[in-house]
């Protein structure tokens, strides 16, 4: 591969990826950094992809809790162990 053809190719590969990043919204602040601008979807869909999120996030707060409830639960977990024991020992 000559010079002129590695420099065509980097160029094209630039120019690729800047426009897949015109594409999704990324643009960079006055810093350099990178953020998703988040233009692209209608105002409608953006809020009810935000509800169901929040919604998402409510049920896995409830599963978390739950799940420290049943960790934490001394009594609850010997409960539950002398009830597997005696299931063994049925078999």
């Amino acid at each position: 591969m000559n010079p002129f053809e590695m420099v065509f190719a980097i160029v094209v590969i630039v120019t690729i990826g800047s426009v897949i990043k015109a594409r999704y919204g990324i643009r960079k602040d006055k810093d350099g950094n990178e953020f998703h601008r988040g233009g692209t979807a209608p105002d409608g869909v953006a809020a009810a992809e935000n509800a169901r999120l929040r919604d998402e996030i409510r049920t896995l707060k409830e599963r978390v809790q739950v799940l420290e409830r049943v960790i934490t639960d001394t009594e609850g977990s010997l409960r539950l162990d002398r009830e597997i024991e005696s299931l063994r020992d049925k078999n």
